[in-house]
């Protein structure tokens, strides 16, 4: 695979180009931030705010859904913990990537995942501006998207060990909150919580209301809750043990699937029937606390997903900004992006925070054409990325038996045969995607833009090569 003066032939970051001056990142992650982003990365927005919407289409049976997609994002995290373990990199999967098939799959893979995390920035930011606006009402959205911007953007300059705080705190306040949901949940489904009387099993008796549609729509909600647990593979990366924390966050990633996501769904669904206004109108948490009579909990169940939504927009602006630099630092984008000063790499920070803003100004000056095009142009990349981890895997894994064995830390269960049971199933997505006409759009928008993507990166590829 030929190289240009910007890459490793590893597809990894030890070589800065020219205009870097030797500087690289900083390794100010210590253990317990990483434990703790492990943790709290599995409570993601997407479970707080997006779940009402599945439970309202999959009913109890959304309990299947989130169980079905789980199983699929463990083999994906697996495989990932594989790689990252072996080759620690702030590019991840990216790197990997272009490890197994060349610059061409990392400029793709990478490039594909920046827009989602910067689009996903600005989303965040405004999620969380309207839960503000609504205790404070006459203050603009803007206003408030503009000074988390301000806030999470300067934490992500410093050094990177602010960003360690910002998400141990958060995270930190996110499993807090959602193990005491889980234990007071408990306590009333088995009639032992003062003041309630437990539902049995009445709330579960139409398991399936739509059918299996209903449970398709619901796993395609599901599916796309989960996204953002690469982050901690990615932060690995700056930590003083790589390796260790990346096989313990994966090693760890089966049992808080269950618990936060599969569990919750259970709890929920056992406490408030399926087709309560309640669930998709306050959101399923909220109506699941109002059903235990805890005042103020819709008020409580606010602060909780405005954390979520915090810590999602500092996660991402963190990890886009990872992305950029380890791409750049590989030859497959701008160079000033690969300026390292002080361990972190501002310039990437500041565009990846530029980019999130601007989608947030589009939202407001074409709500009705561009704005929905950039969404339903990244809709369905974690599912691109989570392809591009598995036929990545498939091929780096016997490179390693044969090359180098000890790097084999953590270790794909069942291989290849598990491999290609995550590939099949996240062709099912596809085409579940294909048959529903909301995600159909999503489907070939981002189809789309990964082909256009792909062809400039074997482009810059075949260019290289003749340099």
């Amino acid at each position: 695979m030929p190289s240009s003066p910007l890459r490793t032939t590893t597809g990894s970051e030890t070589q800065a180009p020219p205009d870097a001056g030797g500087a690289s990142l900083g390794h100010g992650l210590k253990q317990r931030h990483l434990s703790m982003i492990a943790l709290g990365g599995v409570i993601g927005a997407g479970l707080f705010v997006g779940s009402g919407a599945g439970i309202a289409a999959a009913g109890p049976s959304i309990v299947i859904a989130y169980a079905l997609s789980g199983v699929l994002v463990m083999l994906v995290m697996r495989m990932l913990g594989e790689m990252s373990a072996a080759h620690p990199s702030s590019g991840s999967f990216s790197a990997h990537a272009e490890r197994a098939f060349g610059p061409w799959a990392g400029f793709t893979a990478g490039w594909s995942f920046w827009v989602l995390l910067c689009t996903a920035v600005g989303l965040e930011g405004m999620g969380a501006a309207k839960i503000v606006t609504g205790w404070l009402p006459g203050t603009p959205d803007w206003l408030w998207v503009a000074l988390f911007m301000v806030v999470f953007c300067g934490a992500n300059l410093a050094a990177v060990k602010n960003f360690g705080e910002f998400e141990f705190w958060f995270a930190a306040l996110k499993v807090g909150a959602i193990s005491l949901f889980l234990v007071l949940g408990v306590l009333a489904v088995a009639g032992v919580l003062p003041g309630t009387d437990s539902p049995g099993a009445s709330n579960l008796s139409d398991f399936l209301p739509h059918g299996g549609q209903g449970l398709i729509v619901g796993l395609l909600a599901s599916v796309f809750a989960y996204g953002g647990l690469e982050t901690v593979t990615i932060a690995a990366a700056e930590s003083e043990d790589p390796v260790k924390g990346v096989a313990s966050a994966v090693r760890t990633a089966m049992w808080r699937i269950a618990l936060f996501y599969i569990g919750s769904m259970a709890v929920i669904v056992t406490l408030v029937p399926w087709n309560s206004p309640a669930v998709v109108d306050k959101g399923p948490y909220v109506a699941a606390l109002d059903r235990l009579g805890i005042p103020g909990a819709g008020q409580l169940m606010n602060v909780v997903v405005l954390v979520a939504l915090l810590s999602a927009m500092n996660a991402n602006i963190y990890g886009s900004s990872r992305i950029a630099y380890s791409l750049v630092r590989r030859g497959q984008g701008p160079r000033a992006l690969a300026k390292v000063s002080g361990g972190v790499p501002r310039a990437a920070v500041l565009v990846s925070c530029l980019f999130g803003f601007g989608c947030v100004l589009l939202s407001y000056w074409r709500p009705d054409d561009v704005f929905p095009w950039l969404l339903n142009m990244i809709g369905a990349v974690i599912l691109v990325v989570w392809i591009f981890i598995a036929v990545s895997q498939l091929k780096l894994r016997r490179r390693l038996e044969r090359e180098a064995p000890e790097k084999l830390v953590v270790r794909m269960w069942a291989f290849p045969w598990l491999t290609w049971v995550a590939l099949a199933g996240m062709a099912a997505v596809f085409v579940l995607m294909a048959r529903e006409g909301d995600t159909r759009v999503q489907l070939y928008s981002t189809g789309a833009m990964t082909l256009v993507l792909a062809a400039i990166g074997y482009a810059r590829q075949r260019g290289s090569a003749r340099s």
